[in-house]
């Protein structure tokens, strides 16, 4: 592999999910060079699923991992440079960017696009740990139509919990929401609409205290926190976790606007965010559809919105760099 030290690239991309990926495969096809630099899960969060079915294009359904080697494949064929490394350091000070990976190795960008995603939060139990992938989904849209006529469970008790709660209705027979609780923390509107879903049952005061099961889902201990009573729900066969999610971007915080959370926030429809050529798309800047499809989407638009931005904005890279080395 190329020696990129103190190198002035086009584009780096920064993450390897499917908006970096479609961010590289365009900015190939732009003869822009990009390198990926893939972070601690290359892959994204498709490397914790097992099929999608509802991506363009496999109309027998794929496992997440192999999509994202397609992903990666294509994008590499193109002349995308795809490499293992974790971005450590930005320097945002000016153009081009000194980037830091693995807290050793420098290169300097003309143009950055950010596409780190956003982790799940989880419960942190080892059994839920152990069943991911094989009937503990984070993502009711992603998971849902698995389990058409069976008994799931959903832990959570705000807007996305409600959401996905209604959304499971449509597959499974019964939705039984686990929520720690007395009351909800969704919106009226949200409460209104679970609270009149005949399939949608509510345990109060409760926890998910095990998912039972080897080699899948087969079951769930429900932890009564008032009584210290656990119930078993032997019947269960998914579990769906709607805690919320976190966005991958701690690097960029007190650099680039975020929202309360920690999305990035980007200009009008474009993906441009507060610095000049320095971009944002998928997960680390979308807090409402969180999908595959939809990522690749804003992938394809940052790597657009990169080529127009190195097409208005020539620098003089040799005399830029030089001055960041001294």
């Amino acid at each position: 592999m190329e020696d990129i030290q103190d190198k002035v690239l086009d584009v780096v991309i920064i993450g390897s999910g499917p908006a970096g990926l479609t961010a590289a495969l365009y900015a190939a096809r732009a003869d822009l060079k990009p390198v990926v630099f893939e972070g601690p899960e290359p892959g994204g969060q498709l490397m914790q699923t097992t099929d999608v079915e509802n991506f363009p294009g496999y109309p027998n359904g794929v496992m997440g991992p192999k999509m994202m080697d397609d992903f990666r494949e294509q994008a590499k064929k193109f002349g995308a440079d795809c490499r293992y490394g974790y971005v450590t350091d930005i320097d945002f000070e000016k153009r081009p960017y000194k980037v830091t990976v693995d807290e050793e190795t420098t290169v300097f960008a003309k143009s950055i696009i950010i596409s780190t995603g956003a982790s799940a939060k989880w419960l942190n139990l080892p059994s839920e740990q152990r069943l991911r992938g094989k009937g503990v989904s984070a993502c009711a849209t992603c998971d849902g139509a698995f389990f058409r006529e069976q008994h799931v469970i959903i832990v959570g008790g705000g807007d996305t919990a409600m959401e996905e709660a209604t959304f499971l209705t449509k597959f499974a027979s019964k939705v039984t929401v686990i929520h720690r609780r007395e009351e909800l923390r969704a919106s009226k509107a949200m409460q209104n609409r679970a609270f009149k879903n005949e399939k949608i049952e509510f345990m109060w005061n409760s926890e998910l205290h095990e998912v039972l099961g080897d080699p899948v889902v087969e079951g769930v201990k429900i932890l009564n926190t008032n009584t210290n009573e656990i119930t078993i729900l032997d019947d269960v066969t998914g579990v769906f976790v709607a805690i919320g999610h976190k966005p991958n971007t701690d690097l960029f915080k007190g650099v680039l606007t975020m929202d309360e959370v920690g999305y990035i926030q980007t200009k009008g429809q474009s993906s441009e965010t507060d610095l000049p050529g320095i971009f944002a798309c998928g997960d680390a800047m979308d807090p409402i559809y969180r999908q595959a499809v939809t990522a690749a989407g804003t992938g394809c638009r940052a790597a657009l919105d990169a080529e127009r931005f190195l097409a208005d904005n020539e620098i003089d890279e040799e005399a830029i760099a030089q001055e960041h080395w001294k």
